[in-house]
């Protein structure tokens, strides 16, 4: 089995961020046309295609690594893509494509990523310059790039998220709560140094720009 699952979706994507060798490479609907574009041949393709040109979905339908689905159904494509990889054991996930678009979806793949987080595993949702990802009861630390000014904000998934600490911030705070009908966590700066984020009890949404060159859970 490969260390990381990476999805490709239909949205906006970041070309600095594109599979490795040891990435288990999955294509959710419109997302393999971005694939095609870069000659990336996934491991495995999902979705009812609705969203994928007639001359793409005649190619893919001759493939045999393909899980089509119905238009009429309850789960997104993305969503079908990521308990796929669940149920594989995938735990680790980068969805390149995955923000942009239709606001809809957007918001449905950030749902996807607390689904992820609550079911023991972790996503990043990947955009043009822009990343989305999420914590719960945990810290999560950022390595900025100091040619750059770059931006992170920060929300509870939640009715509310306590216990959250901001370090290397302009703004910071200590055992602070956060609410889902008051958006303060917005718009936070880097100082150059490098920053954290954690929750003692809750899940928190962080939003943070390309001006990030690192990022991981802290162990």
């Amino acid at each position: 089995m490969k260390k990381r699952c990476y999805i490709a979706g239909a949205g906006e994507f970041d070309e600095r961020v594109l599979p490795g060798a040891d990435d288990f490479v999955i294509a959710a609907d419109g997302g393999y046309a971005a694939l095609e574009m870069r000659e990336i041949a996934p491991d495995l393709i999902v979705g009812d295609f609705d969203s994928l040109a007639s001359d793409l979905t005649k190619d893919v339908l001759k493939k045999s690594n393909v899980i089509r689905t119905p238009a009429e159904k309850d789960d997104t494509d993305m969503m079908l893509a990521v308990s796929e990889a669940l149920s594989q054991g995938y735990k680790d996930f980068i969805i390149n494509g995955g923000l942009g678009g239709r606001l809809d979806h957007t918001l449905a793949n950030i749902q996807t990523l607390v689904y992820l987080k609550k079911q023991g595993a972790r996503g990043t949702l990947v955009g043009r310059n822009e990343f989305i990802t999420v914590i719960k009861n945990e810290e999560l630390k950022l390595i900025p790039d100091k040619k750059r000014n770059s931006t992170l904000s920060i929300f509870s998934a939640g009715c509310k998220a306590e216990g959250i600490t901001l370090k290397g911030l302009k703004y910071p705070l200590t055992n602070a709560t956060l609410k889902n009908d008051n958006p303060v966590g917005i718009s936070n700066e880097t100082t150059g140094k490098p920053a954290s984020v954690s929750v003692s009890d809750g899940i928190i949404i962080i939003i943070y720009d390309g001006g990030y060159v690192k990022v991981h859970l802290v162990d």
